[in-house]
């Protein structure tokens, strides 16, 4: 599918004071959206951010990052404030969502000090976060009382060698006692994320969905996705959500749900338990049509679309106009226009399209 970028001369900013648009080749056809506000021109409204407050991380996972990889200079990243800015914008303008990614974002120094103040944003409903757990067991109850509602941990595996084997250089001990002090921290929902792949962690599925009931929490199965390059093709490890469903209902019987917890993830329910399965399916169940999310990477891009390399850059708006909002609510609202109608992950599977890591775009 092709993205329909606006022509740049409708979208604000230059390092010298106007944003720059970082798309490919295309038609620049296509009404822009509405005035002052964040929906798209397909009619879509934009509800929720995925904030990414640094590329590094502890881990190195296999389908996420390279072996070796070059992280970005301080310079080339938002600063706190910088990021406080861009959410605050985002919730003037409508947004009651936002979640806190990286790389690894407990990482980050000071990060509490930037979730107190965005938790307290007039209008937002919801602060949640993603982590791999490697930091959670210190800071969990620091997390749920600077107000973080929900916590999401990546978890591939209960296996601790291949556990080492998926992450490189991970310890799932931590991860688990991370787990453990943010059940007893007191968020409304934990939730682990896997990402399933073929081969690899495909017969465990089955075990990571019970590990998930005993410990009353939630689950998302997730289809890989192809971004950034990291060294082998990605078709042979493909592993559907209705492979996984078919799998799981062998052993526990799954009733489809529609709650929503304000993301793509579809849900089902196992009759008795507190847990809810989720599936998160860009490949064999596209979900672009009612997609309310957008990201901002730790370098300050705003990308509409995951599937997308088409960007607006924040960064040089912030930093030209550090006492002003208007240029900056300027570009996100023309942000709107490059919002792709769809991605195709399907065909990018052995030679990815879209460049950056998943870690540079935040999980």
């Amino acid at each position: 599918m092709r993205n329909e970028p606006l022509p740049p001369d409708v979208v604000a900013g230059s390092p010298a004071g106007r944003a720059t648009l970082s798309s490919r080749a295309g038609a620049l056809d296509g009404p822009r959206q509405a005035p002052g506000s964040l929906i798209d021109k397909y009619g879509r409204r934009v509800s929720y951010i995925r904030l990414s407050i640094t590329d590094r991380c502890d881990f190195r996972c296999n389908y996420c990052m390279a072996e070796e990889m070059t992280f970005l200079p301080r310079a080339q990243v938002l600063t706190l404030e910088e990021c406080l800015r861009v959410v605050s914008t985002f919730v003037e303008l409508g947004v009651s969502k936002v979640r806190v990614t990286g790389g690894e974002p407990l990482l980050r120094h000071n990060v509490v000090w930037l979730l107190e103040r965005i938790a307290r944003l007039p209008g937002l409903r919801e602060l949640v976060m993603t982590t791999n757990g490697s930091q959670l067991e210190r800071f969990a109850p620091t997390l749920r009382a600077a107000g973080v509602g929900r916590i999401n941990v990546s978890l591939d595996t209960l296996q601790p060698e291949r556990f080492r084997q998926i992450t490189r250089v991970g310890d799932l001990t931590k991860v688990l006692r991370g787990l453990d002090a943010a059940q007893a921290a007191g968020f409304d929902r934990v939730k682990i994320n896997t990402v399933m792949i073929r081969k690899l962690n495909d017969d465990e599925l089955m075990d990571l969905v019970d590990f998930a009931v005993g410990r009353g929490i939630d689950i998302s199965f997730i289809e890989q996705m192809p971004l950034g390059d990291v060294g082998d093709a990605r078709d042979n490890r493909f592993f559907s959500s209705d492979e996984a469903l078919a799998r799981l209902q062998t052993r526990h019987v799954l009733v489809p749900s529609a709650e929503s917890s304000g993301g793509p993830a579809r849900y089902w329910r196992i009759p008795g338990q507190q847990t809810r399965v989720g599936f998160i399916s860009p490949h064999s169940h596209n979900f672009c049509d009612s997609c309310n999310r957008v990201r901002i990477t730790a370098r300050g891009e705003l990308y509409p679309c995951l599937g997308s390399n088409d960007a607006v850059q924040l960064l040089p708006v912030l930093r030209a106009h550090p006492a002003e909002q208007q240029p900056l609510r300027a570009a996100i609202i023309d942000g709107m226009g490059i919002k792709a109608r769809s991605h195709d992950f399907g065909s990018q599977m052995n030679s990815p399209q879209v460049v950056r890591f998943m870690s540079m775009t935040g999980g």
